[in-house]
């Protein structure tokens, strides 16, 4: 029985896979880790065995819907060509949206082909998850480090000190943190004589491995990190290592942080002032040291604030850019802070532009998804009245969902490329089904960027495509060419082309490529007879930090990294651990680390009011959560990821129980300001009292959407409590933790008619 190795595609972990298929190749027969994979060493979770269901899901879609209806590939191209060309005939582009959702992330032809489309688009009408969960984090490292990219991660392999806020790796696999087996690299930290200490609400998977846990009152978190700088300072603790030269504002820094005492801020984050003292001087004595935040900390409205000030602590400590501390990647395939001038650029800029509803910055190119109601529902210049969604499930996944829900029903065209009708597609007029991914191609253009060591790891397509249905590069492409009048049946050969000549362009003309000054159709011919993704991959691994260059005109690289080079290693090519990047990693202008960016020392003056604010009440604050089976809303539909218990709980602490008169497996109704549901309750003392967990992606019992399994256990969408005014003021990322809610006994509950 033939084997075939891949990497899962299914969340930023990247493990590797080993397949086995049918003798003729055609089918699915085992999946299972592979034990050679340079990272994962053999480590799978349930999800990556999910891939053989995914590929015979009956309700994947394999043909295009038209209104509802299967249709040819040409008739729906045509009909999205009309339906957009429709709006753009206004002279509008703002009119047209697009939406990213979070699997385009993992994919080879969404990440290199969305941003061709979004480009030939020329909306700023631009949304994604990214504006959901992760942006407060990139845009604190741009304003520190100069881009969004420049994210640094732990050195969780070579640490002796982890402390981890508002992150349950042990379930999500990592976020912002591209790492395998993650139980296992913390078992190791602790076997090594490290320690592993976690911050949050909720005593997690994470927090059960680890040695302490502090739980964290929700969205108090940039207290407990600006206490830390105050006692490093106040007990001149304070080493900065070897980023010292590279670290500017570092007094400004202090002086925000002073006013923080941990007796100061204890009553707030719900934490013992010796507690705090303790951490700090914990994390100074470690022979090194690193600190970790995620979704807890940046879906919070002090997100950017707490995300700059995790890194903050670990400039003060000395483990910025040191083995064991907080490193930057060096992705094979390059990234913004690999090409150009090292150590200098131009730096992140937030609010060139603004939503023309309600004035909501830009942030990173994009518009906080949180504002895509209000442009659809608000006449005028530029209401959105046409909608791109690429692997997204925003009905689900964003803030006021019901009231997205109901925009969307508005729309004039609205066309999807996705494999399900779901919540959100079954208001598409058209959708387009890409291959699943056993079907394509897959490399990991970004999570690599995030990866705890520097590895690579290409996947050619294992299962055959159905000979009629393109690509999803070729399906972008085609849109291309609707959205910049070449009609539904563009030449997709030539625009690949077209898309290649620009990226040798830029490598021919910059003076740090390996192919500068080399002729750009030489560089096209020894690039060829690639096309698509693989073309554009092969240049970019060619030319990236270990590339192999291109040998062939004169030219070689600093390494021997190419595609080929890739396609002969089926267990990837590991380029061994992080190493010090400083200074070349920077892109500010100044050639410095920003310890104190102006619009960062802005945000924090609301942290004296947030002292005052944040004390434990009679109300309640709702968290979400993540489990191992479950990451996007599509995932529900599988059978081996939905069957065992009931996932889809309120989390309460005993406590709350009683004085709530909440029972275990009884309902709850949850109410906020914009929206309440039911969930059954689960009582347990991994909750802190006061705080109450749902998971979110789930909500799959409105009528229209086909996900069969899902539905049979439906559960509550908990984004019809998330407040879409409520935001984080730096990025417009919706607060999603630490939401004031009511929670009653079901019975107590107001009359039927509100969402459930």
């Amino acid at each position: 029985m033939p084997t075939a190795y891949r990497t899962c595609p299914l969340c930023e972990a990247t493990c590797g896979l080993a397949i086995d298929v049918s003798e003729d190749g055609s089918r699915v027969e085992r999946i299972r880790g592979d034990a050679d994979d340079v990272f994962s060493h053999g480590f799978l979770c349930p999800k990556g065995v999910s891939l053989k269901e995914l590929q015979e899901d009956p309700d994947r879609l394999r043909h295009p819907l038209v209104h509802g209806e299967e249709a040819t590939w040409d008739e729906a191209f045509a009909e999205a060509d009309r339906l957009l060309g429709g709006v753009l005939a206004g002279g509008d582009r703002d009119a047209v949206a697009v939406y990213l959702g979070n699997p385009s992330a993992h994919s080879l032809g969404a990440m290199l082909y969305g941003r061709v489309l979004l480009k030939a688009l020329g909306s700023r009408s631009l949304f994604s998850a990214s504006t959901v969960d992760q942006y407060p984090k990139q845009a604190a490292a741009g304003l520190m480090f100069g881009s969004g990219a420049t994210v640094p991660v732990p050195d969780l392999d070579r640490t002796s000190f982890l402390l981890v806020l508002g992150a349950n790796p042990m379930a999500s696999n990592g976020s912002l943190m591209t790492a395998p087996d993650v139980r296992g690299r913390l078992r190791a930290i602790r076997a090594r004589g490290g320690r592993v200490v976690v911050v949050d609400p909720r005593r997690t998977r994470t927090a059960q491995e680890a040695d302490a846990w502090l739980p964290i009152r929700p969205g108090t978190d940039a207290l407990l990190l600006a206490a830390l700088g105050q006692v490093l300072h106040e007990e001149g603790l304070i080493r900065l290592g070897a980023a010292e030269q590279w670290v500017a504002r570092v007094d400004e820094l202090l002086e925000l942080v002073a006013p923080f005492t941990p007796e100061a801020v204890a009553a707030a984050t719900g934490l013992e002032a010796g507690a705090i003292r303790g951490l700090a001087r914990d994390l100074a004595a470690a022979d090194s040291a690193a600190v970790y935040g995620r979704i807890g900390t940046t879906t919070q409205r002090f997100g950017a604030v707490t995300s700059w000030l995790v890194d903050v602590v670990n400039v003060l400590t000395g483990n910025l850019d040191r083995p064991g501390g907080a490193m930057f990647p060096r992705p094979l395939a390059g990234s913004p802070n690999t090409g150009g001038r090292p150590g200098r650029g131009r730096g992140t800029q937030l609010g060139r532009w603004s939503s023309r509803v309600r004035g909501l910055p830009e942030v990173l190119g994009e518009l906080p998804v949180a504002t895509l109601a209000d442009e659809i529902e608000t006449p005028g210049q530029g209401q959105v009245r046409g909608l791109i969604t690429v692997a997204g499930n925003p009905v689900v996944s964003t803030p006021n969902a019901a009231r997205l829900d109901a925009a969307f029903a508005s729309l004039d065209a609205m066309v999807s490329v996705d494999i399900y009708r779901n919540e959100t597609t079954r208001h598409a007029h058209v959708v387009l089904p890409a291959p699943p991914p056993l079907e394509k191609s897959h490399y990991d253009v970004a999570l690599y960027g995030f990866a705890v060591r520097d590895v690579a790891n290409y996947s050619p397509p294992l299962l055959p495509r159905d000979p009629a249905a393109p690509d999803e590069w070729e399906i972008l492409l085609r849109l291309t060419g609707i959205v910049t009048g070449q009609g539904p049946a563009a030449d997709v050969a030539a625009i690949d082309r077209f898309v290649a000549a620009g990226m040798v362009g830029r490598e021919v003309a910059s003076p740090t490529s390996p192919a500068h000054e080399l002729d750009p159709e030489a560089v096209l011919e020894v690039l060829a007879p690639r096309v698509g993704p693989e073309r554009l991959l092969d240049l970019m691994l060619r030319c990236g930090p270990e590339g192999a260059g291109f040998p062939e005109l004169c030219a070689p690289g600093p390494g021997d990294v190419s595609l080929a080079a890739l396609e002969a290693a089926p267990h990837g090519i590991d380029a061994g651990p992080l190493r010090a990047r400083l200074p070349e990693v920077l892109r500010t202008p100044d050639g410095l680390i920003d310890l104190a960016p102006e619009p960062l020392i802005a945000a924090a003056g609301a942290l004296h009011e947030l002292v005052e604010s944040a004390r434990d009440g009679d109300g309640m604050l709702l968290i979400g959560r993540r489990h191992l089976r479950s990451n996007n809303s599509w995932m529900h539909n599988l059978p081996v990821l939905a069957r065992g218990p009931e996932r889809c709980t309120l989390l309460v602490h005993p406590d709350d129980a009683n004085r709530l008169g909440l029972v275990d497996g009884a309902a709850a109704c949850i109410r906020s300001r914009v929206g309440e549901i039911e969930l059954p309750v689960e009582v347990t003392d991994e909750m802190r009292p006061g705080v109450v967990s749902a998971p979110h992606g789930w909500g799959h019992d409105v009528a229209g959407a086909q996900l069969r399994v899902a539905a049979e256990r439906p559960g509550a969408n908990t984004n019809v409590l998330t407040d879409e005014l409520d935001l984080e003021p730096l990025t417009g990322t919706a607060v999603l933790n630490g939401i004031p809610v009511e929670v009653v006994p079901v019975r107590e509950a107001a009359p039927a008619g509100h969402a459930a």
